[in-house]
């Protein structure tokens, strides 16, 4: 919906924009039906002709989070030097958990509102937690990293610890240290690794 005018999107794509504003600034399980509803102009009909539930919408929220970030990912890592591509993966990192309305990872903050790991709400989320980690893992093995599964690991342990970090420290000491760490661990391991 990106670029499109609010009034000329179809009731279904006004809901999605309405719960992605408001399950991501103010929480899932406070917003319920009917403010959904009422700010995205439409009637409870229409909603549950495109979302039988609720929970439906949720996962529909995710799955749209989860294309916007492969999208940007993509285009952060898509060069051929696997350096540069980590550089612009850690300042994608950087620059989101350094913006004016972060409110910490969509992902983990709907995962805290949803325990149950058969919810298809979770499995939404473990759908997007494991494309980030091949994508990591992926990386670290064009890096040379000795260890590419368990490098991934940690990037992603890095890149949770950094989208919820930045909500409770200062965003910036953050984004610093978590480049700096992210470079140390590829980058130093791959050099030790690489032949004279």
């Amino acid at each position: 919906m990106r670029g499109m005018n609010e009034a000329d999107a179809s009731p279904r794509e006004r809901l999605l924009s309405t719960a992605r504003r408001l399950f991501y600034g103010e929480g899932i399980h406070t917003v319920p039906v009917d403010r959904l509803v009422t700010e995205a102009g439409v009637t409870r009909a229409t909603f549950y002709r495109h979302f039988p539930t609720k929970e439906h919408l949720v996962e529909a929220y995710l799955r749209a989070t989860d294309g916007d970030l492969r999208a940007a990912v993509q285009q952060a890592i898509d060069s051929a030097d696997p350096e540069e591509s980590l550089s612009a993966l850690l300042n994608l990192i950087g620059h989101t958990v350094n913006a004016p309305d972060f409110r910490g990872c969509h992902f983990i903050n709907a995962a805290a509102e949803y325990p149950d790991a058969r919810d298809p709400v979770r499995v939404a989320i473990d759908d997007h937690r494991q494309w980030f980690l091949t994508v990591v893992t992926q990386l670290a093995s064009n890096l040379g990293h000795p260890d590419p599964t368990y490098a991934g690991q940690v990037l992603v342990l890095l890149h949770d610890g950094a989208l919820s970090g930045a909500q409770l420290d200062d965003p910036e000491a953050v984004r610093s240290t978590v480049i700096r760490a992210a470079r140390e661990l590829v980058l130093r391991a791959s050099a030790v690794e690489r032949p004279e």
